[in-house]
């Protein structure tokens, strides 16, 4: 892997900073519409399903389906030519939001659709202080 210093960190925007507080605490969250109960992930000002502002903060259990994957060959740039072949995955949540995530921790053959995984936690930046969630198999 490459060092976590060169890779990209988040610039939280006033609709994302709770979550990525949130991820340096090790908690996956996500929003629920307090007017109509839609989930919704990423996080944003309004609900996608009835433009409610009424949004309430949950904790996901951090556990998901693998929807569909891909094997991506090319690093985006030279902070992840370390890392390929890496797997990006549509992770379905068990509390009904899917994610665009990393698979970690296996070869990118083993990664299957309909594998289940599990969150975990990633440093990134100069000092590693902010935490990237990222999926890995589940156990």
């Amino acid at each position: 892997m490459s060092d976590i210093s060169d890779k990209p960190v988040p610039r939280p925007n006033a609709d994302s900073a709770p979550f990525w507080a949130a991820c340096n605490r090790r908690e996956l969250t996500f929003q629920r519409c307090r007017a109509c109960g839609q989930v919704q992930f990423f996080p944003r000002a309004l609900c996608t399903a009835c433009q409610a502002t009424d949004l309430d903060w949950q904790t996901s259990a951090g556990a998901g389906t693998v929807f569909t994957f891909t094997v991506n060959q090319r690093p985006p740039t030279p902070a992840f030519k370390d890392d390929v072949p890496y797997v990006i995955a549509l992770v379905d949540l068990d509390e009904g939001f899917r994610m665009m995530l990393n698979v970690i921790d296996c070869a990118p053959d083993e990664v299957h659709i309909g594998m289940r995984v599990r969150i975990v936690f990633e440093p990134r930046g100069a000092d590693g202080a902010q935490l990237i969630p990222q999926a890995t198999p589940a156990q």
